[in-house]
């Protein structure tokens, strides 16, 4: 496999990606998108360090890892929030969140 086929699949999965987050409606959706952009950018920094080799870009990879997984728990624990209190995971319910 070559640097630019693997560039082409993170670049697809992060048009996917960004596509559900301006499509759907449904908050989990929207946060699993962009658990799938950050994948894809993920995948960006292991291919150049393996293509490059440098051993940061992996180090760097598991770094956001870790940090996408914060902002997921965190990302969806609102989510919760926002179905319990509205009792809907629909994107424009945060709007009447506003003072």
């Amino acid at each position: 496999m070559t640097l630019h086929a693997v560039l082409i699949v993170a670049a697809l999965m992060f048009c996917i990606g960004l596509f559900g987050v301006l499509t759907r409606r449904s908050l989990v959706s929207v946060v699993l998108s962009v658990e799938l952009m950050a994948n894809a950018a993920n995948i960006n920094l292991v291919a150049f360090s393996r293509f490059g080799n440098h051993p940061w870009g992996q180090a760097m990879a598991l770094f956001a890892i870790a940090l996408t997984v914060a902002e997921v728990v965190v990302g969806l624990a609102l989510v919760i929030l926002i179905a319990r209190t509205h009792g809907s995971t629909d994107a424009d319910v945060p709007s009447a969140l506003k003072g």
